[in-house]
């Protein structure tokens, strides 16, 4: 992937990295729609950023993806990178029956068939152009699980297997499938991880990211520095370790 002169859409992101990656990514010279579920929050954004496009979309909807891909290409046809951004994490105690199934369903629905869903809307526009991108967004946690988070960790293993599954459908085509794969960052993903000093500052994060990406432009992966400890634990051997230290830093604790 070129870092510059794409038209890029982010679907989930009002906030967070999604937000921080749009500002970073508009910076290197690329046109970028982020998407939303709140028209308010949108308009809030196009006017605090300039030159920032905006799409109403709520990613665990069906109907509003297909409304979306299709406004969204209608007015920027030459759009070349998706990056399904949404993702919800929820703290869960499988050992308290009827507590946690609606959460799980909603972790699942948002971070995994949000993705499918939206991969499946652009897909063959994505493939009729020169040069396209799919940035699918996974996390340490997909390799290394945090107990308070079951549905969380298994939706995030699952991006990942998708994208390598995806990546070697899409060989010899325009399309290009890059796995991003962030640690802990400084976010609301889950109340008190603004401030924690345990994530990642978040514009440190994106600050690496973009440069990884500038840097790699065929890369399968876009690892930070401080996401290989989860990422390889199990490649060297270690990996037992790995989940006790990330467990035993959790500040949300063991219910």
């Amino acid at each position: 992937m070129n870092i510059s002169g794409n038209t890029v859409f982010i679907p989930g992101s009002t906030s967070g990295i999604g937000l921080a990656l749009a500002l970073k990514l508009q910076a290197r010279g690329n046109t970028v729609i982020v998407g939303g579920r709140r028209a308010a929050e949108l308009e809030r954004i196009a006017a605090e950023h300039p030159g920032l496009d905006t799409a109403e979309i709520d990613t665990t909807d069906p109907a509003s993806i297909a409304s979306a891909a299709k406004e969204v290409l209608a007015k920027h046809p030459d759009l070349n990178v998706l990056i399904p951004m949404a993702g919800i994490m929820r703290v869960e105690d499988w050992r308290q029956p009827g507590s946690f199934l609606a959460s799980a369903e909603e972790v699942v629905t948002t971070n995994l068939l949000g993705p499918i869903r939206l991969i499946a809307a652009f897909i063959e526009h994505l493939r009729a152009q020169p040069a396209a991108t799919i940035i699918t967004v996974s996390s340490g946690l997909g390799f290394t699980p945090l107990a308070a988070t079951p549905s969380y960790n298994a939706s995030k293993a699952a991006i990942h297997m998708l994208s390598e599954s995806i990546r070697l459908q899409l060989a010899g085509t325009s399309v290009q499938v890059i796995e991003l794969v962030p640690p802990s960052v400084r976010t609301g993903l889950l109340p008190g991880q603004e401030d924690s000093e345990v994530a990642m500052p978040l514009e440190d994060f994106v600050t690496e990211a973009t440069g990884l990406l500038a840097a790699q432009p065929d890369a399968k992966e876009i690892q930070v520095e401080r996401v290989k400890f989860l990422r390889y634990g199990e490649a060297r051997g270690d990996y037992d370790q790995v989940v006790a230290t990330l467990n035993a830093s959790d500040p949300h604790g063991k219910s």
